[in-house]
């Protein structure tokens, strides 16, 4: 067997051959962009994965078909009226109120009965208020006695001061006639010029001290003129004042203010009532009117002379809106109504009458019947079935007027969508419903 011969190696730059890359290749790309690149691919394929596992975020719940309520959005008209659930109550109602406080010693009437203006319902007895008349009005009493004794003496003086002034004229007119017999007698020699002149110097005081009594006198009654009107002006308070204070013994008989129906008395004799507490209503004979409570939301669309129709004794009865109270209670606030011309016989207060109240005129609209829905939602969204009836998404909407059975649709539906309007309790944080056979 012939064994082949071995073969020369070969050396040098015969071994050596040049691999040729791609302008795109990786190898060619400077360190930093390769790295780049790996991070973009990296975070992309984890963003489809945490896709692929979390789905698409929406939050869904499935319920059974016959559990919910739909209704279709259809263009129709719309009747502006709302519910009226009213109370029938008197017209006027005068609150009795103790004055001073006290305790029930006599109570006179019961509820029920008829009164008359000024007619006794109540005595109540208060022996800290009795004292506290006693002492005031005897300092009312030395305070006008007082005053009195002033005006006494203002009207002392000035009589002291008149009949001063009137004692000196009398005294220079005598002496003025004795002067002039003095001089007669004199020039006769009858008569020595000594007696003449104490005569004249007795004169001549009488006539210097005129003057300083009648400036006394006018000066006094400028201060009686002054001081008289103010003096007469504190008597009359004083003694109003007197007065005041005697009735507030006479408050503790308790008396009817006006005539009419005593319509709640709820008191027992012996017990104490304060200053303030409510002792019993009268009911004047005025006739009856409608309260109603009403929902905050229709506040800036119900105004006085609209109308209402509620059903009183089985018989429909017009009504008119009398005054609206702006003030907000547990999310209502409150109306009067009147009746109209005809008002219905036997009516008893506390009665409760239901109706409807108009708010406006009928106008064409996109409507939607009204659910339990909107105490919910407000109004601001629901859900809408698909056209398959498979599922229902939530949708923002806006709603305007609301009736009874009506909600006006402003924007976020069209003339066939269905919708959901039963109960949406525990759909808050819902996105999408799916409807279950």
């Amino acid at each position: 067997m012939a064994i082949p011969a071995p073969q020369p190696s070969i050396a040098g730059p015969a071994m050596d051959r040049r691999i040729e890359h791609s302008a795109w290749s990786l190898r060619r790309w400077p360190l930093g962009a390769r790295i780049g690149i790996a991070a973009v691919i990296i975070g992309t394929a984890c963003l489809l994965l945490i896709k692929l596992i979390a789905g698409t975020g929406e939050r869904t719940l499935r319920l059974p078909l016959e559990q919910i309520s739909t209704a279709t959005v259809s263009q129709g008209l719309f009747r502006d009226l709302i519910p009226l659930n009213a109370r029938v109550v008197p017209r006027e109602t005068v609150y009795v109120d103790a004055i001073d406080g006290g305790r029930v010693d006599r109570i006179y009437v019961e509820a029920g009965d008829l009164v008359e203006a000024g007619q006794p319902i109540i005595a109540l007895s208060n022996t800290n208020l009795a004292l506290q008349v006693i002492q005031q009005e005897s300092q009312l009493n030395q305070a006008i006695s007082q005053l009195q004794q002033n005006e006494i003496a203002l009207e002392q003086n000035h009589l002291v001061n008149e009949r001063g002034l009137a004692e000196i004229d009398y005294k220079i007119l005598n002496l003025q006639r004795a002067m002039e017999r003095r001089e007669t007698l004199a020039g006769k020699g009858l008569v020595s010029r000594e007696q003449r002149d104490e005569i004249a110097d007795e004169l001549a005081y009488y006539r210097r001290l005129k003057p300083i009594q009648s400036d006394s006198s006018r000066r006094q009654s400028e201060l009686r003129a002054r001081l008289l009107p103010a003096i007469h002006d504190q008597l009359q308070n004083l003694r109003g004042n007197l007065t005041v204070v005697h009735d507030k013994l006479d408050s503790l008989v308790v008396r009817a203010p006006v005539s009419g129906r005593v319509t709640a008395l709820d008191l027992k004799v012996g017990e104490n009532r304060a200053p303030g507490d409510r002792l019993a209503e009268v009911t004047p004979d005025s006739g009856m009117k409608l309260v109603a409570d009403i929902d905050e939301f229709y506040l800036s669309r119900v105004r006085t002379g609209q109308t209402a129709t509620v059903e009183l004794n089985g018989t429909p009865t017009d009504l008119t809106v009398r005054r609206v109270s702006p003030q907000v209670r547990n999310g209502q606030f409150q109306i009067d109504l009147d009746f109209g011309a005809e008002r219905p016989d036997a009516l008893v207060a506390g009665a409760a009458a239901q109706g409807r109240l108009r708010l406006g005129g009928d106008t064409d609209a996109l409507l939607l019947p009204n659910g339990q829905f909107i105490e919910r939602t407000g109004g601001d969204w629901l859900f809408v079935i698909a056209a398959d009836g498979q599922s229902a998404q939530r949708r923002q909407v806006r709603l305007g007027r609301r009736s009874i059975e009506q909600l006006e649709v402003l924007d976020g539906l069209a003339p066939g969508d269905r919708v959901i309007t039963s109960d949406y309790t525990g759909l808050d944080a819902v996105d999408r419903i799916v409807l279950t056979r």
